[in-house]
């Protein structure tokens, strides 16, 4: 079977992207991690299929980097948004579209970008119910995600506590995402361990978001209602409205789509 496909990246974090709108495409887990291999395979963090459903602009299907069907995927929205308004699915600056988590609405710039990168605001799901610790914040941001405030993050072996803390025996069932952030000029540096990639990615779209929110309750975000973040893939942006009781809606995740190539595979 051959493949046409588009790899595509959010500030480091990538992509691999396929139209599925006729439904041709059937991959198996072991076929999806042997394409986002990055020996043997394209090389991704996760792959992507846009297929169409009834009453949005198109269905978003995400699949971690191990092959399995994932939760949602705040950069990898971005990128097929990016992707589905190449297509020429998305006519206007505005699109809304489903995935396991439900609903999302995305904004575009009002003008095609000129080279490979387009800007994407993404619309997440409203966050309640934010456990907090004394030594982190566990919330689900369409992901559940560990945040941890340290010292030190730019150096600190985030491979080894990541997989310290996502399979210990609170979460080595489920699996969690695992952050590090620390204050970082007028923002916040975060770096991210992925379960299904079960390793550092340079950056994450939920686990941003996650941080974004934590800081706030923390009192260093940007202002009260965004928060600037610096992954080592890029910068993005988190802006929120913090309701009582530790709960927060209107939360957009800003920040690049990039392309990067369109090629085919076989499988």
């Amino acid at each position: 079977m051959n493949l046409t496909f588009s790899k595509y990246h959010g500030t480091g974090n990538d992509f691999i992207i396929i139209d599925n709108r006729k439904l041709n495409v059937k991959l198996n887990t072991k076929q999806i991690a042997h394409i986002c291999h990055r020996k043997f395979g394209i090389g991704a963090d996760g792959l992507m299929l846009l297929q169409n459903k009834k009453g949005y602009d198109f269905e978003m299907v995400y699949y971690n980097a191990d092959g399995n069907e994932s939760s949602f995927c705040g950069n990898g929205s971005r990128c097929i948004v990016s992707f589905a308004k190449k297509l020429g699915i998305i006519k206007k600056t505005e699109t809304k579209f489903i995935t396991t988590d439900g609903i999302h609405t995305a904004k575009l710039p009002p003008r095609p970008p000129k080279g490979r990168v387009m800007h994407v605001c993404i619309k997440m799901k409203d966050v309640k119910n934010i456990e907090m610790a004394p030594d982190h914040y566990l919330l689900d941001t369409g992901s559940p995600h560990y945040v941890k405030f340290t010292n030190g993050v730019k150096s600190a072996d985030i491979v080894a506590e990541g997989r310290n803390i996502r399979y210990s025996d609170q979460f080595k069932k489920e699996g969690v995402n695992v952050n590090l952030a620390e204050k970082n000029g007028k923002g916040i540096y975060v770096r991210t361990y992925e379960r299904g990639v079960e390793d550092e990615t340079l950056s994450c779209g939920t686990g941003v978001t996650a941080s974004a929110l934590a800081s706030s309750l923390k009192g260093i975000s940007t202002g009260k209602s965004h928060c600037k973040i610096l992954t080592p893939g890029g910068e993005l942006t988190v802006r929120f409205h913090r309701k009582k009781g530790n709960s927060f809606s209107d939360i957009w995740l800003e920040g690049p789509a990039t392309f990067v190539f369109k090629g085919e595979v076989t499988i």
